[in-house]
């Protein structure tokens, strides 16, 4: 039996209710194919193969990826790769393997440590959308970032993160999974959240602006907006764009809804070249 290593932040899932909750979820169809990362001891990703035509596992334990290979590794519909999720460049090692080149769904209980980045690479940024978008990211993940990953303006939760994936993506909680659903229980709760990739409604004519008046925006949550944002727009000009666009003066970051901001940095942009 193989231990959890510390170094990797690995807990084991061992709850058969969190795994139905995953795979639910996940809306599997035959022709799917899946990208999983950190698949572990296997225990979802032997769940996921009988349901899709395809299942690419990424795993960054070598201990582990020897386990997966000698148990799953004769399954016709299963890759498995040896390396770090976030550097590893998958187009190029796909190359030898035609069946495995697309994914259009993931599901994976990540590393919590490195959720952020994950979520990134797989989203990409506000002003770098992923050109190789997924129909729908399930992830099991510590709750209190699922919090901020769906939180609504106006609420604690919601900050430029929310901001960040809202723009990208829609955002649902699932389920909550207790500490005690893995082994070792983690010191935090988790959940489950799914993240379906759209395009926004209005989008940024100006991307990066829209990035870097995020940014600026959630310096400091509990500073007003026009003080946080006074190095990008004077604050007599912000105050009056604000009224105009029937937000209130004295708002926070937090207070503006994911279009509000795209909005604000659009008058922005139109303004400064007026």
């Amino acid at each position: 039996m193989i231990r959890p290593r510390k170094v990797f932040a690995q807990h084991w899932l061992k709850s058969e209710k969190a795994l139905d909750a995953i795979i639910k979820a996940a809306e599997c169809k035959e022709s799917d194919g899946i990208l999983e990362i950190g698949p572990g001891t296997g225990i979802l990703t032997r769940r996921l193969l009988p349901l899709v035509q395809s299942l690419l596992a990424v795993e960054i334990d070598r201990d582990l990826c020897e386990l997966l290979a000698k148990q799953l590794g004769k399954r016709e519909n299963f890759l498995l790769l040896q390396g770090d999720f976030l550097t590893l460049d998958l187009p190029s090692q796909l190359v030898a393997f035609p069946n495995f080149q697309k994914q259009n769904k993931v599901v994976a209980n990540i590393p919590y440590n490195i959720t952020g980045p994950i979520i990134e690479k797989l989203l990409g940024t506000i002003a770098n959308p992923n050109p190789e978008t997924f129909e729908s990211i399930v992830l099991l993940v510590q709750k209190e970032v699922a919090e901020r990953l769906y939180a609504q303006p106006g609420s604690k939760a919601f900050g430029a993160l929310s901001v960040r994936v809202q723009y990208l993506a829609e955002c649902e909680l699932i389920c909550t999974v207790p500490a005690a659903a893995f082994h070792p229980p983690p010191k935090v709760d988790s959940a489950v959240v799914r993240l379906r990739p759209r395009k926004i409604d209005i989008p940024a004519l100006d991307p990066k602006r829209l990035e870097n008046l995020v940014k600026l925006g959630f310096a400091a949550k509990r500073k007003m907006l026009r003080n946080n944002l006074q190095s990008a727009v004077e604050r007599d000009r912000l105050t009056q764009l604000l009224e105009q666009l029937e937000i209130n003066p004295q708002a926070r970051a937090e207070d503006l809804s994911v279009q509000q901001w795209v909005t604000l940095a659009n008058e922005l942009g139109v303004k400064s070249q007026e």
